[in-house]
């Protein structure tokens, strides 16, 4: 889901620069209404999701077009935000609830003015993609300028060749008229030793 950059604010104002998703996800945390399924941590520096099957079906819905928790946090990932693994997450001991757990730098209660500062990951894949695609582009114009240049060359040496041709042609008319004209003139010549 592509967001917008220049997104209205929780209080109203215009948060330029920050794009949908993050104004949404920060709505989203400090409703009072939604703290049961997702609110901050005590300490404001990272934010929880409890049950994470009623908060994809409750919640999702009415702030995002879907209602897959994958996707959330595909888009949490994608905006630099870490999931907080507890020692009871670890793996070692089942945890009593549903609970995960969020955090970013810039993400943080009572400070949403440095939500400008979190800015979408860019794959360096894709920019190591377009790299080499403008690289091979920029081959690929340097070869057609080459074989333009070529060509033109050719076609240069081509008209030459005609222009020779031409003349070349024009001498072997020349010579057989003067071929012919001495023919006649030696035939005219035994003729006459002849008589």
């Amino acid at each position: 889901m592509q967001e917008s950059p220049g997104s209205i604010g929780v209080d109203g104002g215009y948060a330029s620069n920050v794009p949908a998703f993050l104004t949404k996800l920060w709505t989203l945390v400090e409703d009072p209404d939604t703290n049961h399924l997702i609110c901050w941590s005590a300490t404001g520096t990272s934010f929880h999701v409890f049950d994470q099957g009623r908060f994809a079906k409750e919640v999702l819905p009415k702030y995002f077009k879907h209602n897959n928790m994958a996707s959330f946090v595909r888009q949490l990932n994608m905006y630099g935000f870490r999931k907080v693994v507890n020692i009871e997450q670890s793996g070692l001991v089942k945890p009593e609830r549903d609970d995960t757990e969020f955090q970013h730098l810039y993400f943080l209660q009572g400070h949403e003015h440095l939500l400008e500062h979190i800015k979408r990951k860019v794959s360096i894949v894709k920019s190591e993609e377009t790299k080499v695609r403008q690289e091979d582009l920029s081959k690929l114009l340097y070869e057609v300028q080459v074989l333009r240049s070529q060509q033109e060359n050719m076609e240069c040496q081509m008209q030459d060749m005609k222009q020779q041709n031409e003349v070349l042609w024009r001498e072997v008319v020349s010579l057989r008229q003067n071929h012919t004209q001495q023919q006649k003139v030696m035939n005219k010549v035994r003729t006459s030793e002849q008589t």
